[in-house]
């Protein structure tokens, strides 16, 4: 399952917004993520350009985690590849 290499925080943000998470705060170099969806989740991304690939991995992990769905599901709705 390959993921964009390019990704930027801002971007990530977008495609999170089909789960719920909208930007809570921006402090320095980070934002916040947050959704009431199942309960409430926090999520932090750096604000880089791109995202680095251990970063995004463990970002999609966490969410993916939390809403009780694969990890290989998360990935295929966020960016429509198999």
């Amino acid at each position: 399952m390959r993921m964009s290499r390019d990704l930027s925080a801002q971007e990530l943000t977008e495609l999170l917004k089909i789960y719920g998470y909208q930007i809570t705060r921006k402090t320095g170099s980070h934002l916040r993520l947050t959704t009431i969806r199942k309960g409430e989740h926090h999520i932090t991304i750096p604000k880089h350009r791109p995202l680095k690939v251990g970063t995004l991995s463990s970002i999609l992990s966490d969410i993916a985690s939390y809403q009780k769905v694969s990890r290989k599901t998360l990935i295929k709705e966020l960016f429509g590849n198999e």
